[in-house]
């Protein structure tokens, strides 16, 4: 990623902002500082572990691995952070839609003739829902 943090609005940034975690031998093929902070910036995006440790070229399992490091509690806090960013960015969208609609195109003998929004009251009740629970900690097992 080239500056990822521009990928993030100013004040995500800043939420996301973490001291990397130190690194006993440093690698270029390991956790550094860069891909640390990319890989948080990639799971604020993403919203998932897997895709996040693979836009940066690691694995879900060495991100665990380092999230459970000595010193990695500012890293573990990042990381929280970014999932509830991301947890609040599809609740967002996923309101829009359910609130807005979709276009939904009309036809008449095989042509187009128009096209109307409509909202979705069922995906915003199961929004609703589930806003009340807040998304899972911790290592997931179906990634």
């Amino acid at each position: 990623m080239d500056d990822s943090r521009t990928l993030l609005a100013t004040d995500e940034a800043e939420l996301l902002a973490f001291t990397p975690v130190p690194s006993a031998s440093n690698r270029r093929d390991g956790w550094t500082p860069r891909r640390q902070r990319d890989f948080i910036t990639a799971l604020a995006l993403a919203g998932t572990v897997q895709r996040a440790a693979c836009a940066v070229g690691m694995s879900r399992q060495s991100a665990y691995a380092l999230r459970e490091r000595p010193a990695a509690e500012s890293f573990a806090a990042a990381w929280d952070m970014a999932l509830q960013l991301s947890y609040d960015r599809v609740f967002g969208q996923a309101m829009d839609r359910a609130m807005n609609g979709i276009t939904v195109p009309r036809y008449y003998r095989g042509l187009q003739i128009g096209a109307i929004r409509r909202p979705d009251m069922r995906l915003a009740m199961a929004i609703l829902a589930k806003r009340h629970a807040p998304p899972p900690k911790g290592p997931k097992l179906t990634e």
